[in-house]
């Protein structure tokens, strides 16, 4: 594999700002296609809330406790609902009654990358959380994602605890190598930024992080 061409994204499925990041890193990736340069985008496991009940918690209480009242959940829910319209993003807080526990949606997205449909998988359980509001830790819910992104099989998957452990082991991995907060991003292995950033700034540091890598490797 040439250097500076492997991107790899740490996420969780239930973060907003890492569906908006996905949307300007498609754009940052078409602004440098024309410029010649191509690469390979992989999705990697994060727990925003890794003590989360298997069964998920209701969300309206869940994020009043988590932010201290309705209000500020209701802010929150404005802030990205206007950052997700900036990208064309329509997302439907008023429809998601639920917070779930993301490890199923991991394994599925771990699931995805073995039949290389990752970004497709990623792409379906995004919008199924937010933009029509449903349960992603429900494995019908997941089952009908793998099969928008054309893998069969899923609730089968799903059932059993296949890559729950390397699911856990990549979370760990990310949090050993500083991830404290995503979507973060990193180029061969090296951090680039976190955050979902304009699509210019992440063209800029992909074109940038490049370079730099081909040098020390020519060098």
């Amino acid at each position: 594999m040439e250097a500076g061409t492997r991107i790899d994204i740490v996420s969780d499925a239930i973060c907003p700002w890492c569906y908006i990041g996905k949307r300007q890193l498609e754009r940052a990736l078409a602004i440098l296609a024309a410029e010649g340069m191509a690469f390979s985008v992989h999705w990697n496991p994060f727990q925003l809330n890794p003590d989360m009940p298997k069964e998920g918690r209701d969300r309206a209480a869940y994020r009043a406790a988590k932010f201290g009242s309705a209000e500020k959940s209701a802010e929150l829910d404005r802030r990205i609902t206007d950052a997700g319209a900036a990208v064309g993003l329509e997302f439907r807080t008023d429809l998601m009654t639920r917070t779930p526990n993301t490890i199923d949606a991991h394994r599925l997205i771990w699931l995805a990358e073995s039949h290389g449909v990752q970004d497709a998988a990623m792409e379906a359980v995004f919008r199924a959380y937010f933009i029509e509001g449903r349960d992603i830790g429900d494995h019908a819910v997941l089952a009908e994602c793998g099969a928008a992104a054309g893998l069969r099989d899923v609730a089968v998957f799903l059932d059993g605890d296949l890559a729950e452990d390397e699911v856990r082991a990549g979370d760990q991995a990310a949090r050993h190598a500083g991830v404290s907060g995503v979507p973060s991003f990193f180029l061969d292995g090296h951090s680039l930024f976190s955050g979902a950033m304009p699509a210019e700034t992440v063209a800029g540091a992909l074109r940038h992080a490049r370079a730099t890598l081909r040098e020390r490797e020519r060098g």
